[in-house]
């Protein structure tokens, strides 16, 4: 059992290195893709500095901060929220701001 799982890890690593090397493509099936919020341009085109952002969404001003370089993502209901803000920024600032009051 030990050899058979040495031996796919082994085939495993073969077949990323040709894939790095321009040698093979990987199967479209095992290639798994996701999109990313540009935060900073949401932000930007809604008017709002990093910390307007971060009360907005009452989250810390180190989280804007994290998304917008790419360090890390919005995830659940502040991805949902960030694109909306995207889709109609006037209209989900005015609506969150109302809710925060």
């Amino acid at each position: 059992m030990r050899d058979e799982l040495f031996a796919d890890l082994l085939e495993s690593a073969e077949e990323m290195v040709e894939i790095e090397q321009g040698i093979s493509t990987p199967n479209p099936v095992h290639v798994h893709t996701y999109s990313t919020l540009d935060v900073k341009a949401i932000r930007e085109s809604a008017g709002l500095s990093r910390q307007e952002l971060a009360d907005l969404l009452c989250v810390s001003y180190d989280s804007v901060s994290s998304w917008e370089n790419k360090r890390r993502n919005p995830s659940g209901l502040t991805r949902k929220v960030l694109s909306m803000i995207e889709h109609d920024p006037n209209k989900m600032i005015r609506e969150l701001s109302q809710a925060k009051a």
